[in-house]
């Protein structure tokens, strides 16, 4: 005797932050990056469900030298960059599209954390100057997007509220940590990433988005 399936509950919202970060390895396997960010997100989409997507400021290409709106145009240059843009189309017309900026937090694997332990192991770090983001402070980043389901759909820049170079922000991180190790700016060539990472890539909204503090 066949029973007939139960009906699956559709939740009121998902959340989806899960996705391929690794940056230089989507460029070793596109295809693997494209399956999680593009293909992960058409199954989220699926459920029926409106659904805030995390997204990035890597879907620009860095040359423009005044800060990203919502407006402006996408132009990847990575793997990765285009499965997470490839992806905000996955996701569907019921999403919250949220990009975002230069994430940190006390946990997880992150700049701020990795130049705190780099700073008390060597005397000098080469990090890169001619990258400049918006740092953006990860539970501030939470409470935001849960302030996005007052909002109409659409895509928003959510990004904290000041901008820098990586080599900068380390020079800060230095400082309010009191860690006696020199920052050595060096060029994004030097560095010789396998992935393109773009020049410029500061967010700011034209939308009604929630505005991080500095």
């Amino acid at each position: 005797m066949t029973h007939p399936a139960a009906p699956v509950a559709v939740p009121d919202v998902v959340l989806h932050a899960a996705a391929w970060t690794d940056v230089d390895g989507a460029e070793d396997d596109p295809q693997g990056a494209a399956a999680v960010n593009v293909g992960g997100t058409g199954h989220v989409a699926a459920l029926g469900a409106p659904l805030i997507y995390s997204s990035t400021d890597y879907v620009f290409d860095g040359r423009k030298r005044e800060p990203y709106l919502e407006s402006d145009s996408p132009n990847p240059q990575s793997a990765y960059a285009r499965t997470k843009l490839h992806g905000e189309a996955a996701a569907g017309e019921r999403a919250w599209i949220v990009r975002s900026s230069g994430l940190f937090a006390p946990w997880g694997t992150n700049f701020v954390r990795a130049m705190l332990r780099l700073g008390t192991e060597q005397d000098e770090v080469a990090v890169v100057d001619d990258q400049r983001t918006a740092p953006t402070y990860t539970p501030q980043l939470a409470r935001a997007t849960r302030e996005m389901l007052d909002r109409p759909f659409g895509v928003y820049h959510v990004a904290g509220d000041g901008d820098c170079t990586w080599a900068e922000l380390a020079a800060a991180i230095f400082e309010e940590a009191g860690i006696a190790c020199r920052v050595r700016p060096i060029t994004t060539e030097e560095l010789g990433r396998p992935a393109p990472r773009p020049a410029y890539s500061v967010l700011r909204s034209e939308k009604d988005a929630p505005r991080l503090p500095h």
